[in-house]
This record gives C-alpha cells, structure tokens and sequence, in this order.
C-alpha cells in the first residue's frame, strides 16, 4: 500500500512538472563591497539587484540592497516586487502587496 501511495505521489509531481526553463540573460559584476547582478528565463521570471557595503570596518558595517524580481503567476498575470534591505530590514513594495 505505501508503495502505491508514493507512486501515485511521483507521478502527479511529474504530470504537474512545468515545461523546462531557460536562461536567457544572465549579468554579474561582484568586487569586495558591491555587487549588482540580473537574470532572465524563458517563462518571463526576471530579477535584478545591486549591493553596497557601507560603514566598511565600523561597527555599523551593513549591506545596503536594492533590486526588484518578477514573474508570471499561474492566472497570467505578471507580478513584480521592489525591494531595499539594509539595516532596517527587507522592505518590499508591489500593485498587488497589501499596504499598512
């Protein structure tokens, strides 16, 4: 019985398996305090973000990040989210993000 489960499990995870992706841009540019990179596949996810270390050597050293990544959800629709983290946290915006 526990072989039947797990075999039907496998086959639905195969059967729901999304078509193959591709990498169709790929950027880096990493140096010892900032980096900024991007990346795009065939199904239209994309991501991009640059980096800086600031207050290098203090106390206070941080990473400063801004970038944004998108995709295409299930209903079609492309979503994208802007972000900055830094040292008050990951703070993303987006049209379909609720606002406080």
């Amino acid at each position: 019985m526990k072989f039947l489960i797990v075999f039907v499990a496998l086959f639905a995870v195969a059967l729901a398996a999304p078509a193959e992706v591709e990498i169709v841009r790929s950027e880096s540019d990493v140096g010892p305090e900032n980096f900024n990179f991007a990346w795009e596949t065939s199904d239209g996810a994309k991501a991009e973000a640059q980096g800086q270390l600031k207050n290098a050597g203090s106390e206070q050293e941080a990473i400063s990040v801004k970038g944004s990544y998108s995709f295409v959800a299930d209903d079609g629709q492309t979503y994208t989210v802007e972000y900055v983290a830094d040292e008050n946290g990951f703070q993303p915006s987006g049209a379909h993000l609720p606002v406080a």
